[in-house]
């Protein structure tokens, strides 16, 4: 069994995607790190966080949690999601015309022995340049209100995507040929089981 340490819609759309069973049980981790640290540690260290945060929940099954963090980041400046409408603005404007990068970070802890593993993975995504009409449009379908960097590649987000280089997965916020890799290290394997479709 696989327990989703997240709240968010796209990881369990993405998670569904394995064909592996999994339970949700959404995590209320504290979401703020010190200054000064790199990308990958913010993403790696909050990913930990959110899987540890639902331990208590987990009971003593035999289980694997699994908890992920994404962040954009352009240049040294991390963008998370978005305070306000005027937050997505000024982030969209940022990055509208340039290449940033996507880190996500997943934590795996297996129960009950506690084994942990945490990888992160970075995705580059260059955005198209955007008029401020176009802009604002696009915050008007709210799409971006809780997204990192205020856009989502699976939605509306796409058609302000010039370019990818990595993982496409890794930028919805769940990179599944990392969780599979992971997962393997658990017993557990994607590919190995027979389906029925």
């Amino acid at each position: 069994m696989i327990i989703l340490a997240s709240g968010s819609p796209r990881r369990r759309e993405l998670l569904t995607l394995l064909g592996l069973p999994f339970e949700v049980i959404s995590s209320d981790a504290d979401e703020s790190t010190p200054s000064g640290l790199a990308p990958a540690e913010i993403v790696r260290s909050l990913a930990l966080r959110k899987a540890e945060a639902v331990l208590p929940s987990a009971g003593e099954r035999a289980a694997v949690i699994v908890g992920s963090d994404t962040i954009v980041v352009l240049g040294n400046q991390v963008l998370g999601k978005p305070a306000d409408k005027q937050d997505s603005r000024d982030m969209l404007q940022l990055l509208q015309g340039r290449t940033h990068q996507v880190y996500t970070g997943v934590a795996c802890i297996g129960l009950p022995e506690g084994k942990t593993v945490v990888e992160h993975r970075v995705t580059s995504v260059t955005m198209r340049a955007m008029s401020m009409n176009e802009i604002s449009a696009y915050i008007a379908t709210g799409e971006p209100a809780d997204k990192a960097g205020s856009y989502a590649i699976q939605g509306l987000g796409a058609t302000l995507v010039e370019r990818i280089e990595g993982c496409y997965f890794n930028v919805v916020g769940l990179p599944l040929s990392l969780l599979g890799e992971m997962l393997s290290g658990f017993g557990i394997s994607v590919l190995g089981r027979q389906r029925s479709y």
